[in-house]
């Protein structure tokens, strides 16, 4: 990575730019799109050992970069052009290796591109490389992927590693680490919004339909969405222009307006009422969390909102009725994986061997469990009694939202139930994991926006995040809300140096 080197108080100067900062130094010529690429692709090669990265696709970089800085010199910039970004390994990318973080999928290289990452390269995006991930978006620790566990550039006061959360741990340890200037993920319980919690970044999951999923690989295909991972709120606002709209390749794309979200920035909280929901106060909830709730209630107040006692009854069933639709989802959307048109084949001497041995040594224990399990809540005798029952309770809670939305703007709740836990403290049981998105899941089945924002610290130093849930295709309650928070919080300070 010698030749890819810049001066050194240079590059400590890039690797920390907002993406806002970013773009407006580009314009302003203080630096080229070259030298803000190279300043990341040698902190890539210097913190390799975080595993952010399956691929790193220096080349292209470059020369994306090149051609950035060409536009810029006409005066023909784009509104992000020149500004590198992670991608998450579950968006196909053309003529680049996608995976999914399986090495059912290893060496497959799409002859297309997703739609999010297409109107990214069209805005004048570069593509630093590929993040890793839970395999197929299926973990909360990033510890399911093929290539190896992710580590958390967040330390506590022992010196353990630690987890960035997951699936999206990959784009959110390269952001907090300085290894891009922002990145896309993927939510289907909380993909996005714990791995920017643990990290001390702001994490969005748009709307359901609010971004393409055409080309992005399927877990759960009606929990799913695209979404961001930023440093502040106004990247998040910035990023959810460029990668949403309505796509005709997908048909649950919502065919709905995109506004500028930034533009949402300045309207402050006064006259707002913010839901506060009893069902979020967890038994067993960590003081620091629940300290930091208050505070985030005080902020707002302070700022001219105010504060309702809501109700979501149905919330407490959020997790079990997630937990029979996801694996029932997958297991029809990984059905495709099959040794016969692309990906790992491991031969056999029958066809249903061929299939046996491929997904056998294909897929990790934990794709392999949610395939069991989604099968089994399939099956004849048990549809009714599980699928078909999680899917009215799933409407229930959707009318929890509903209700509560008549009465307030916007919700605002703790992220997780916990910070960061050591890598070698992860829980054995599985059901203890999945706990890990009690508070995340319900905007997913719901299909709501929720945005996370960092806003204090545990007793451990390390970042916690508060969350906010707005009615459906109001990303600007979320982003006006957000920025207050963001704003009292004054969290920024980790740009500085407190990731190590």
């Amino acid at each position: 990575m010698t030749n890819l080197a810049v001066k050194p108080s240079l590059k400590n100067d890039l690797i920390h730019l907002t993406l806002a900062e970013a773009r407006r130094g580009l314009e302003e010529k203080k630096f080229s799109a070259v030298e803000l690429t190279k300043a990341y692709l040698d902190s890539m090669g210097e913190h390799r050992h975080l595993n952010a990265y399956i691929l790193e696709t220096l080349e292209q970089a470059l020369e994306q970069a090149k051609e950035c800085d060409m536009r810029l010199a006409k005066g023909e910039g784009r509104s992000l052009e020149g500004i590198p970004l992670a991608m998450k390994d579950l968006f196909c990318t053309k003529g680049i290796q996608t995976t999914a973080a399986s090495h059912i999928l290893e060496g497959f290289i799409p002859p297309y591109e997703s739609t999010v990452s297409d109107n990214l390269k069209k805005a004048g995006t570069v593509t630093l490389g590929k993040t890793n991930m839970d395999e197929f978006a299926m973990g909360s620790a990033n510890i399911t992927s093929y290539f190896g566990n992710v580590i958390n550039p967040w330390k506590r006061a022992d010196g353990k590693d630690l987890t960035p959360g997951g699936s999206s741990g990959g784009t959110a340890a390269a952001v907090a680490g300085g290894l891009a200037v922002a990145g896309t993920a993927t939510d289907t319980g909380g993909s996005i919004r714990q791995p920017a919690a643990f990290t001390g970044l702001v994490g969005l999951k748009p709307t359901y339909g609010r971004c393409s999923r055409w080309g992005m690989v399927a877990f759960a295909s009606s929990l799913d969405q695209a979404g961001t991972i930023t440093r502040d709120v106004r990247d998040s606002a910035l990023m959810l222009k460029v990668m949403a709209g309505y796509d005709p390749k997908d048909a649950t794309s919502a065919h709905v307006e995109v506004p500028d979200f930034a533009k949402a920035l300045e309207l402050g909280v006064k006259g707002l009422k913010v839901g506060i929901p009893k069902e979020y106060h967890l038994e067993g909830m960590p003081e620091d969390i629940l300290n930091l709730w208050e505070q985030g209630k005080k902020w707002l107040v302070e700022a001219g909102a105010e504060l309702v006692d809501i109700s979501l009854p149905h919330t407490k069933y959020s997790l079990p009725t997630y937990y029979v639709l996801a694996p029932a989802e997958a297991s029809a959307n990984l059905a495709r994986y099959d040794g016969v048109r692309y990906g790992l084949r491991v031969p056999g001497k029958t066809l249903d061997e061929l299939y046996e041995n491929t997904r056998s040594e294909g897929f990790g224990e934990e794709v392999q469990r949610r395939i069991l399990i989604g099968t089994y809540v399939l099956s004849a005798g048990y549809y009714d009694a599980y699928y078909l029952k999680a899917q009215k309770v799933r409407r229930l809670i959707a009318q929890d939202f509903e209700l509560a939305y008549q009465k307030v703007d916007v919700i605002l709740t703790p992220t997780t139930p916990s910070a960061a836990f050591a890598l070698d403290e992860k829980p054995t049981d599985p059901v203890v994991m999945y706990l890990n998105d009690v508070l995340t899941v319900p905007a997913n089945l719901a299909g709501l926006p929720a945005i996370s924002v960092p806003a204090g610290f545990s007793k451990d130093n390390l970042p916690l995040g508060l969350q906010l849930i707005g009615p459906a295709f109001d990303e600007n309650v979320l982003f006006r809300t957000a920025r207050v928070l963001e704003d009292a919080a004054q969290f920024k300070s980790f740009l500085r140096g407190h990731a190590s």
